[in-house]
């Protein structure tokens, strides 16, 4: 019997791609797990594969970037289940509000249009921050929780054509560290993720998936439900309680750094 046996999740982005991965593996470990992204279908469609396989989920539509939407998710899931035990802030937002992308939108620095910047913040960053807001007061009522949240390997290298997407997820690796400082003591765990995992998002990048499987020691990517939701596991479980404010780069060695 998995230890994380009901302990309850929310999964935001969970409709897809990582958070989909995630979703899936936490309820395949017992857990009850919130599962929610913009797109109800999609939504209702991953409740269905948990539920189907003898799990506990619930789905809700939310806009990360939009306040009010994530402080229902807590809401909700707090009237649903009486508590919060892992947040898995997964969702981002590429191009603008009004003409949404699948991946980071290419622009050079010097071009870079503002909506594009306010978007891929208000959905990265403050949305993160938001959600985090949200459920913390419920963490330190029942004595402790966990946060994982979500880097890139963009940010860290400042891939070129990504402004906005590589500070709003070097933002989150930031938010992480100072939330793990301030929260510790209340016995939440922060931690963050930098994948390298194959999705539907990773192939819209336009780079051939094999030929960037090549640039990886493993020589594959990362896959959603075995390599992102093991970490995601792993890092909500007592296995990780002496970890805080860390960025664990799941990546197949392909930032590799001293």
């Amino acid at each position: 019997m998995s230890e994380l046996k009901d302990k309850v999740a929310i999964v935001t982005g969970a409709g897809r791609g990582i958070g989909r991965g995630i979703a899936l593996r936490y309820g395949a470990e017992g857990m009850k797990v919130i599962v929610a992204s913009r797109t109800k279908a999609t939504v209702d469609k991953v409740v269905e594969e948990i539920v189907a396989n003898g799990g506990v989920a619930r789905g809700l539509s939310c806009d990360v970037g939009y306040k009010d939407q994530l402080q229902a998710v807590v809401d909700q899931t707090i009237d649903a289940f009486g508590r919060i035990d892992v947040l898995v802030n997964n969702a981002q937002g590429f191009g603008t509000e009004k003409a949404p992308a699948g991946s980071p939108v290419t622009t050079p620095l010097e071009d870079y249009d503002d909506e594009q910047w306010e978007y891929s913040f208000r959905t990265g960053a403050t949305a993160t921050l938001w959600a985090m807001k949200a459920v913390f007061p419920h963490m330190k009522k029942q004595g402790g929780g966990r946060i994982i949240n979500f880097g890139s390997e963009y940010g860290v290298v400042g891939w070129e054509g990504a402004a906005a997407y590589n500070a709003t997820k070097e933002a989150i690796r930031a938010l992480t560290r100072t939330a793990a400082r301030e929260w510790g003591r209340h016995g939440v765990n922060v931690n963050c993720i930098n994948p390298v995992v194959l999705t539907e998002g990773a192939k819209s990048t336009g780079y051939d998936p094999d030929t960037v499987a090549q640039t990886i020691p493993l020589r594959r990517w990362g896959d959603p439900f075995k390599d992102a939701g093991g970490l995601a596991v792993f890092l909500a479980s007592e296995n990780s309680s002496f970890l805080t404010g860390m960025t664990f780069p799941l990546d197949g060695g392909l930032a590799m750094r001293p």
